[in-house]
């Protein structure tokens, strides 16, 4: 990297750097630095009546320089402490270097340094540690977004959505809260873990390339595997693996890890997100729906030492029991419309023609169109968690059948705050039925539906050695942190979400600036630093203004370089104006 790429605050902070290295400091120590204390525990478990000696470390993020003394903020992993800081206690000999160079001139906000201390209370009350030993334990070359305030605005803030995605250790360092959100996601699969363990349920890891992306209805990324010369597929679900193992005898089976589906983004939608599956044998959707209550409660328990979440302004109670509400009676509900025994055309027909739907169309089979009108009609107005029922199964092609609804399935949708947050069955073990569910999907894919199951031929073999009663549910975790923490955007809960590329700023290459019009390349940066990022920026300059800029940067960052004349800048506007 060329130093005229950087800013003025990085180019300092670079040269802060050399200046402790020609001094004989490591900016970058290898050797350990046993920590021994934290911020927030000095603060809770302070004694006025009892000396405590400790060690700390973490980033400086302020300071106020008072003549041979100091305070600095400093921010580790659990919070912020006051350090206080003299000149005489850090360099008890004649030298002192270490605060009048070091501490003073050479080290910046955002450096990470180690301090030897004890802990005092100031006389404003302050619970601070009293430094005895300074160590620089990590040069900082980027200066942090630090917000500033006056008359009570802040300025300089950190909070542009996008920005902090993409530079997630700058939002964890310089934002409140951000840290609590995903220590609350850690609680969360933690007390999910622990709540199944305690049921007797083994957590287990299924393949993520798969050469069939089965177990949900959904568009699947693809890669190729050159070793077999095969088409691969990133997996969409775990369901037809998980229920091998059920096949195979394991009492209960669980896996919490990562799903991959070639989908748009939004507010609700990452193409990577994190799933949990469950299944369990011998048990059934009614008894998941009670399992699943007692889940939910447990965990929003554990994050939030209550039952409920206020979440957008309302209050969610995940207290047992949750509604339960068949899909076809909710359409009913929402639109006044009954589909019960209808065929796909009346159906179609009332989409189009009455409910005037422009997202339905000639490709939709049944259970696409049911789940359209459900989706556009009924899904956004269920704000506490309602479980939907009873499925048709044009919808289901995994679930088993009803067993006294015909056409229906067992299975459930948790809604919560007007979206889906599980997706439960019965699930299908009858393996001639399963086979002519995935023939029925082949044919919708025929149709054009990109988003039809293809058959998995394994599977059906492993079902067709019997597999016991089983009911299984799938919960989108990102949605359930969500929904726990009051976020209202999935990236909040994703430590690096999916962006889209990062916009740079267009420049002609240095290679073109060669070859093109002949400036030489340390001058192509001198160019850059003065505004000229692209040849054509400088066809309306006159030479010796353009030398002038250039020479005043030549002379500001001490680069020497061999001043061009402006014959040889004028020869470089004409090639740029021809």
């Amino acid at each position: 990297m060329n130093i005229l790429e950087l800013s003025e605050q990085e180019i300092g902070r670079r040269q802060s750097l050399q200046q402790l290295r020609d001094m004989g400091i490591n900016p970058y120590p290898a050797a350990e630095y046993p920590v021994t204390n934290w911020s927030e525990d000095i603060k809770a478990n302070f004694h006025d009546d009892e000396k405590l000696d400790v060690t700390i470390a973490g980033r400086m993020m302020s300071r106020r320089v008072m003549g041979k003394a100091s305070f600095i903020e400093l921010q580790d992993s659990k919070g912020r402490i006051q350090v206080y800081i003299t000149r005489d206690d850090i360099c008890p000999e004649e030298n002192k270097d270490l605060y009048n160079v070091v501490f003073k001139k050479l080290l910046d906000i955002g450096d990470i340094i180690g301090i030897k201390g004890f802990v005092f209370k100031t006389q404003t009350g302050e619970i601070s540690v009293h430094a005895k030993e300074l160590t620089l334990l990590s040069k900082s070359l980027k200066p942090l977004p630090i917000v500033k305030y006056k008359d009570g605005v802040a300025y300089d803030k950190f909070d542009d959505p996008e920005m902090r995605a993409r530079q997630r250790y700058v939002d964890l360092i310089v934002n409140d809260g951000v840290k609590e959100t995903f220590l609350k996601r850690a609680t969360v699969l933690r007390t999910m873990r622990q709540f199944f363990d305690k049921h007797g349920y083994t957590e287990v890891e299924t393949p993520i390339l798969q050469n069939i992306p089965g177990g949900a209805s959904a568009r699947p990324f693809i890669t190729h595997f050159n070793a077999l010369d095969i088409d691969m597929y990133m997996r969409i679900a775990t369901e037809l693996y998980l229920k091998r193992l059920i096949v195979g005898g394991l009492e209960g089976v669980y896996e919490i890890g990562k799903n991959f589906r070639n989908e748009g983004m939004d507010k609700y939608h990452n193409p990577e997100f994190t799933c949990m599956e469950l299944y369990v044998p011998y048990k059934d959707y009614n008894w998941m729906m009670s399992f699943t209550e007692q889940l939910l409660e447990t965990i929003c328990i554990a994050v939030n030492g209550k039952d409920e979440v206020e979440y957008q302004g309302k209050v969610i109670s995940y207290k047992a029991p949750f509604r339960r509400l068949p899909i076809l009676d909710a359409i009913k509900e929402k639109t006044g419309y009954d589909l019960n025994g209808l065929s796909e055309e009346e159906i179609r027909d009332i989409a189009m023609n009455k409910l005037k739907m422009d997202s339905v169309d000639e490709t939709f089979g049944k259970g696409k169109l049911i789940d359209e009108i459900f989706g556009e009609y009924c899904e956004g107005t269920f704000i506490q968690p309602t479980f939907i029922i009873d499925y048709p199964v044009e919808m289901s092609p995994l679930t088993k059948m009803h067993r006294s609804k015909p056409g229906l399935t067992e299975r459930f949708e948790l809604m919560v705050n007007g979206k889906e947050l599980a997706n439960a069955y019965s699930e299908l073990n009858d393996p001639i039925d399963q086979e002519q569910r995935f023939v029925d999907q082949m044919k919708l894919a025929d149709k054009g539906d990109d988003e039809a199951m293809i058959i998995d031929h394994d599977f059906l073999r492993a079902l067709q050695y019997g597999m016991p009663p089983t009911s299984g549910i799938g919960i989108g975790i990102d949605r359930l942190v969500m929904l726990m923490t009051g976020k209202e955007n999935i990236q909040e809960v994703m430590l690096f979400p999916q962006l889209k590329p990062e916009v740079k700023m267009p420049q002609t290459s240095v290679k073109d600036w060669e070859e093109k019009i002949g400036v030489p390349e340390n001058w192509v940066y001198v160019l850059r630093k003065a505004g000229f990022n692209l040849i054509s920026d400088i066809r309306a300059q006159k030479a010796q203004g353009l030398q002038q800029k250039m020479l005043e940067i030549n002379k500001k960052y001490k680069l020497n370089y061999e001043k061009p004349s402006v014959e040889e800048i004028q020869q470089w506007i004409d090639k740029a104006q021809a």
